[in-house]
């Protein structure tokens, strides 16, 4: 019995091993690829919700805040699993602030001065819109807080900054808000 169970054993390896080879019966086959990519941005998936930085660079309305990201080396920690709140301003918004201030942030010498920025729009956590309560103060990445407070009706962030639209991803959701959120200045 012993020496049927080897043999048995030794055409099904014998069998599997010449499929492998064999390009005609691998046609259909899924391909897995050994590329190397870097980080959790580049994992490869056209089937699960997108995250936060897919939902964003799909928006016509964040191209300022996409270019900011990735200038500031952020993609791979936002494609993480999260959760995250993410205070996205749009377009717009970015325009309101004085002339130069963004093309001045892009600039290699003031990643510092944008990382702050960009991690001041994020929590850790998801807030939904409908939770959010008027005082409610919220710890953001960078180690700073926001202050939510309610007007006619409105969240607004800092005072300033309306959320506009909350949009929901794989790793947490995205507020789009109409203001930038810029972070008190450091204590002494």
């Amino acid at each position: 019995m012993k020496k049927l169970f080897i043999v048995f054993a030794g055409c099904c390896c014998g069998f599997l091993q010449s499929c492998e080879n064999n390009p005609e019966t691998n046609s259909g086959a899924a391909t897995v690829s050994t590329e190397i990519t870097s980080g959790q941005s580049g994992v490869q998936d056209d089937v699960s919700q997108k995250n936060v930085v897919q939902v964003a660079s799909g928006s016509k309305d964040h191209t300022t805040l996409v270019a900011a990201v990735k200038a500031a080396e952020l993609v791979d920690a936002l494609s993480n699993a999260g959760p995250f709140t993410v205070f996205a301003p749009t377009n717009a918004a970015f325009d309101k602030l004085p002339a130069g201030t963004v093309d001045g942030l892009l600039k290699p010498e003031k990643k510092d001065d944008l990382i702050d920025i960009l991690q001041y729009h994020v929590s850790v956590g998801v807030y939904k819109a409908e939770a959010l309560r008027d005082g409610q103060s919220l710890g953001q990445v960078n180690g700073s807080n926001i202050t939510v407070s309610m007007k006619d009706g409105k969240i607004l962030l800092n005072g300033n900054a309306t959320i506009i639209a909350s949009i929901p991803a794989s790793n947490g959701i995205i507020h789009v808000i109409d203001g930038v959120l810029l972070p008190p200045p450091p204590k002494k």
